[in-house]
């Protein structure tokens, strides 16, 4: 074997590409002291109603979200759809921020509360396709309840579910300083296999070290979730300039793919902290009540559209929402997003394979075997968000859905 041999197959191994695994579109965070076995099936019939009285028809959602007009009856029904079939991808009962600090006993009682909802979420199917847990942190105040609640809840959890772990779930990790911070979670998690964690960057002592942090997981690690305002408070900038678009926080996103790329890892950004809260409820509401809720309403939406749009551009695909009434936004921006420029990218694609993977030129566009992964790249995404239905990949692309999935022309042409 040369030594070239010898390190490719190293860097294969050590950064095996993309997992296979998929990403959810978010992450909702509840409070641990909330959850039920119900929680997402009622998050979603709130998800639904928001659709219902403030996106009714397709012009009312191209009128509340800067999308195209002429996709607005595409995306309004496709965002229908999705909300009534799955509104919440992710879930995460949260006892650290969305939580509060609150005596022993009392968090205690919670978490083994919340762990016996979840067991009885498994057995009657209302759990999210993603959930878990998020600890406090483990600094040295707060690692002693960060560890009890771990215990804890997992304990509790395999005993009401009769040793089985819910689908893809995960332990969140947040405001890390120190690698060993990680490690010793790792060690705590010991006793619990099968159980991984995610990782949230949110301190500059982080992101300049990622891959330390994210090695010192030991092969657990599958994501790594950006906390902007932790992250930029962290760094001096003020409560007034906080926001998804700062500069700093592309800086900190951009470093986050470039030292993590390859590894196959789930990337997240953080939330719209604008919530698309009505003020007037009850009913009857007057004229001027309505108009009012529904500019509070679509003004937060429309940040939030703003904010998603910004991610998808840049490569983030995924994003916290904290209020059920964001997801109607959440659907529209990505689905929008990919339906755009679907038609061109399909013709782009399928020349690209009929060149069998060489450089080709459509018009004044040239591509070559980078842009021809982008574009692979561009429907695996749009089909997992629900953007594109499966039965549309090969009208649109020449390819089958199993093609699609193997993400390797390599692979593709093999069988062309």
């Amino acid at each position: 074997m040369t030594s070239l041999t010898a390190a490719n197959i190293a860097f294969a191994q050590t950064y095996p590409g993309e997992s296979g695994r998929r990403q959810p579109v978010h992450v909702v965070y509840g409070g641990g002291h909330l959850f039920k076995a119900e929680t997402c099936v009622k998050l979603g019939e709130i998800a639904r109603r928001a659709f219902a009285e403030y996106a009714p028809t397709p012009k009312a959602l191209s009128e509340a979200v800067p999308m195209p007009a002429h996709l607005a009856e595409t995306v309004h029904a496709r965002v229908a759809e999705k909300l009534g079939r799955e509104a919440v991808e992710d879930y995460r009962v949260d006892f650290e921020d969305g939580y509060g600090v609150r005596a022993d006993e009392v968090e205690d009682a919670d978490c083994d509360r919340a762990a016996r909802e979840m067991a009885n979420g498994m057995a009657g199917g209302t759990l999210s396709p993603f959930c878990g847990v998020r600890i406090k942190a483990l600094s040295e105040e707060s690692a002693p309840r960060g560890f009890r609640t771990l215990e804890r809840f997992l304990t509790e959890l395999l005993r009401y579910s009769g040793g089985e772990l819910p689908a893809n779930f995960a332990v969140t990790l947040p405001k890390i300083t120190v690698p060993e911070q990680v490690s010793a979670l790792i060690e705590a998690l010991e006793k619990f296999p099968g159980v991984n964690v995610e990782l949230m960057m949110e301190t500059p002592q982080m992101l300049m070290r990622l891959p330390e942090f994210v090695d010192a997981a030991r092969g657990r690690c599958v994501g790594v979730h950006f906390g902007p305002y932790d992250y930029t408070s962290s760094i001096g900038i003020t409560a007034a300039q906080q926001s998804l678009l700062h500069p700093a926080c592309d800086f900190a996103r951009s470093m986050m793919q470039v030292m993590l790329a390859g590894r196959g890892l789930a990337l997240s950004d953080g939330p719209t902290t604008l919530l698309p809260i009505a003020p007037h409820r009850g009913a009857p509401l007057s004229a001027a009540q309505q108009h009012e809720n529904s500019a509070v309403v679509h003004r937060a939406w429309k940040l939030h559209y703003e904010n998603i749009r910004h991610d998808l551009y840049r490569g983030f695909y995924q994003g916290w929402d904290l209020h059920p009434a964001q997801l109607p936004a959440r659907y529209a921006a990505l689905y929008a997003f990919f339906l755009e420029g679907v038609n061109a990218a399909a013709d782009r694609l399928k020349n690209f394979i009929a060149s069998a993977a060489q450089a080709t030129r459509i018009g004044d566009v040239f591509d070559d075997a980078a842009t021809g992964q982008g574009l692979l790249n561009y429907f695996l995404r749009a089909v997992s968000c629900g953007a594109i239905p499966e039965a549309d990949i090969p009208a649109l692309t020449g390819l089958t859905i199993a093609q699609l999935r193997s993400g390797s022309f390599g692979e593709i042409l093999k069988g062309a």
